[in-house]
């Protein structure tokens, strides 16, 4: 979708800039813009499921050295 601004007869490029920002808002260009431009990519199962496995197996592991105390709860890395 595209947008067009002309420069009507004696008319001031502040009013023009501003038409066509009122323009661009009341489309919706930039709120379309803004969605795609950082769009994450859907994985696929095969990944999801490895990921998913990998996390639960982790977990165990943790909790197993927790268990045995060589690693205590604050050790763990902050996010």
């Amino acid at each position: 979708m595209a947008l067009e601004v002309r420069k009507k007869d004696k008319e001031t490029v502040q009013s023009l800039l501003y038409r066509f920002n009122r323009g661009v808002q009341q489309s919706g260009i930039l709120v379309r813009a803004r969605k795609t431009r950082f769009r994450n990519r859907k994985k696929s199962r095969t990944v999801e499921k490895k990921a998913a496995l990998r996390k639960v197996e982790m977990k165990k592991q943790y909790q197993k050295l927790k268990k045995l105390g060589k690693i205590t709860p604050k050790s763990r890395k902050s996010r």
